[in-house]
């Protein structure tokens, strides 16, 4: 009987062991899909959506590249074309690319994208972005190529 309940005993572990290494790989996977949870296609049609209106690639190439009153522009930070790295206006930072085709990762978290809208719209608007300008931007971000 002692020679069955060790063997019982490893077998347990031994699933054990299996299913924590499983509930690790889930938890791997989880994490990464939750890293991209969107594309930049449906960001741009989250943004449209919100404001009634298709994103317009010209309007959101001018807007990237206007001041709007203030001493920065997208495009003071993010290069024109951001297709390549950029940096920050006033502390030099190393910026990755910001349009999608120059950089996979871009706008594929929405939480970060939301961020990212959120702080860089204060940044050059002094207020945030409205619906439609995000979407003009995406849609000018989206067709740009390396």
């Amino acid at each position: 009987m002692h020679l069955s309940s060790a063997s019982s005993t490893r077998r347990h572990r031994s699933g054990r062991a299996a299913g924590l290494a499983a509930a690790f790989a889930l938890a791997l996977v989880a994490g990464t899909a939750q890293a991209a949870d969107t594309t930049p296609a449906l960001q741009l049609e989250r943004f449209a959506t919100q404001a009634a209106s298709a994103g317009q690639a010209e309007r959101g190439r001018d807007f990237f590249n206007a001041r709007h009153g203030g001493e920065w522009s997208c495009a003071s930070c993010h290069g024109q074309p951001p297709t390549r790295s950029g940096k920050h206006a006033s502390t030099g930072k190393a910026i990755d690319a910001l349009a999608p085709a120059a950089n996979a990762r871009a706008f594929t978290d929405t939480a970060r994208v939301d961020k990212w809208f959120r702080r860089n719209c204060k940044d050059v608007l002094q207020r945030e972005c409205s619906a439609g300008e995000k979407a003009d931007v995406m849609a000018y971000l989206i067709g740009l190529r390396p």
